[in-house]
């Protein structure tokens, strides 16, 4: 990952396509940190008490402010980003607001309490339900790729759900950071119940350092990154014992089968591999397709990337804008290269676009690709597709699988029945047939990944299940009635333990009733231990 100036005390704000600096933004010393959780923590008690509802009524405020104000939203993540216009409104804004009034429509319903029947004779003298409290505070640690809908998806289901937030954007997008708690503060939330730390790593591991204890630290985390970061931050948080939601990132298959519309799965998968300059946790990176229909769809895909349009996102026509700095670049590159040296072949792209500045890398379509490449074996976070003729589907599942990643796949098939068996032989958190990525727009779906690709869920009410602590309430109806398992062993209450597990048991109804109503029945001896 690029890393932006982090210098005396300020972090770079970077148009990507021109490389200039727009803004320097005050970092936040980590020995600052302390007084942010304690903000944090007096503005959640007060939030806490308000009642979901009223909660929800804050949440749509802050989507009103984000609509009248998407246009300043859109030219921030575009500046920082690099990414197109059309891209940052669909998967940034769209995302956001429809996400908004999911939650302000159905958290209610979700975090209502929640009886819970007793199937079990002698509990049904219970009343019992669940309740769905708050963590308090929760860390964000967002990336740079979608440095606004990432992390207003997890603040919006966890103000909701009457936690505060302290938020850690990425260096690379300091504006976008600041500008999420401008409307936050804009939509009236109360002071304190967001708050924006800005800086490097230093910072985010001051959040959930060692050295943090009590009051001074998260009460869960949510990060959004590679691997390496990842693992630093499930290392900290253990030590620490504080939960986590991590999702780190993927490798992402496609698998096409013989019977494909092979226009829209070539459309998509251009699409899918390219979109945001492939900088996207779930682009389509490696492609498995049916040896009779391989050559003819790397030829559709490769004709589909060659015409696609590279230039700044202040040029509306662009399709594929800067990617985030030279470093990630290289790191392209070096696969691409290696991929080549062991047999694959470059359709179309595979060099950098220096025309139209530094950070420009063109759509690119490799062939001949396998799993000795780390093209397809390691995320690649470019505009590249790397595509694998395979024998079979059994063939194509087989290597789908056969990475440490498991965030999202696709599978491609006029049988809608076969695409659907795929899919659920496929290890990965989320699989689409015939669509990609799309998943992640779409309110209800839950988002995160199996193995390397972390854990937790974020969107959808699952997502807002990750914010809360789950509690258990009982309440026994017969408050003077001794309970026949309490102490006074003895005999007599052994046998009457056994009659009960016979009677609840027992494959005979016969059984059953005598142990009911035997001489050591569990009945008779409830009966006995409150006599009065």
């Amino acid at each position: 990952m690029s890393v932006a100036p982090v210098d005396a005390g300020f972090v770079d704000s970077v148009d990507r396509a021109t490389g200039k600096v727009v803004a320097r933004i005050a970092a936040t010393d980590p020995a600052d940190l302390p007084p942010y959780f304690a903000r944090a923590r007096l503005a959640q008690k007060a939030w806490a008490a308000k009642a979901v509802r009223e909660r929800c009524v804050f949440l749509r405020r802050l989507g009103r402010v984000a609509f009248e104000r998407r246009a300043e939203i859109v030219d921030a993540i575009s500046g920082e980003t690099g990414k197109p216009r059309a891209e940052a409104t669909f998967a940034e804004i769209l995302l956001v607001l429809d996400t908004i009034e999911f939650v302000a429509k159905r958290a209610p319903g979700w975090l209502r309490p929640v009886r819970v029947p007793h199937h079990n004779l002698v509990m049904k003298a219970k009343s019992a339900w669940i309740e769905y409290e708050p963590y308090g505070v929760l860390a964000i640690i967002s990336p740079w790729n979608y440095p606004f809908s990432i992390p207003m998806l997890e603040i919006v289901t966890g103000l909701a759900a009457g936690n505060a937030v302290v938020l850690k954007p990425s260096e690379m997008t300091p504006g976008t950071g600041q500008l999420i708690g401008e409307l936050v503060r804009a939509a009236g939330f109360p002071d304190g119940l967001l708050q924006v730390a800005q800086g490097g790593g230093e910072v985010g591991a001051a959040l959930i350092g060692s050295e943090a204890v009590g009051a001074a630290r998260p009460d869960k985390v949510f990060f959004t990154g590679s691997i390496e970061t990842g693992r630093r931050i499930a290392e900290a948080c253990g030590r620490a014992l504080i939960p986590s939601v991590l999702e780190l990132g993927g490798n992402d298959a496609m698998i096409v089968l013989a019977d494909a519309n092979l226009e829209t799965a070539s459309s998509a998968a251009v699409w899918g591999g390219m979109m945001n300059c492939g900088q996207a946790c779930v682009s389509v990176e490696r492609i498995y397709v049916e040896q009779p229909v391989a050559q003819k769809f790397a030829d559709l895909c490769a004709e589909k990337a060659g015409r696609l349009r590279v230039g700044p996102p202040s040029d509306v026509r662009s399709d594929i804008g800067p990617m985030i700095g030279s470093q990630q670049i290289s790191r392209v590159e070096e696969k691409v290269s290696e991929a080549v040296e062991l047999g694959a072949q470059v359709m179309v792209g595979g060099h950098r676009r220096r025309e139209a500045g530094n950070n420009f890398y063109e759509p690119t379509v490799v062939t001949g690709a396998n799993h000795s490449m780390r093209l397809m074996t390691e995320e690649t976070f470019g505009p590249v597709i790397a595509i694998e003729a395979v024998a079979s589907s059994d063939e194509a599942i087989e290597r789908a699988n056969a990475s440490k990643y498991g965030l999202s796949a696709s599978v491609w098939t006029g049988d809608r029945k076969r695409g659907r068996k795929i899919a659920s032989r496929l290890a990965a958190g989320a699989v689409m047939v015939n669509d990609v990525a799309s998943y992640f727009g779409i309110s209800e779906a839950p988002h995160g990944g199996q193995r390397a690709s972390g854990w937790g869920r974020s969107h959808s009410r699952l997502g807002v299940m990750e914010t809360v602590q789950v509690k258990y309430v009982d309440m026994d109806r017969l408050p003077g009635v001794a309970k026949p398992w309490w102490f006074g062993y003895g005999e007599s209450l052994a046998k009457a333990a056994d009659r009960y597990v016979e009677f609840a048991f027992a494959p005979s109804p016969l059984r059953k009733l005598r142990a009911l109503t035997g001489k050591d029945s569990a009945l008779r001896t409830i009966f006995r231990r409150n006599r009065v």
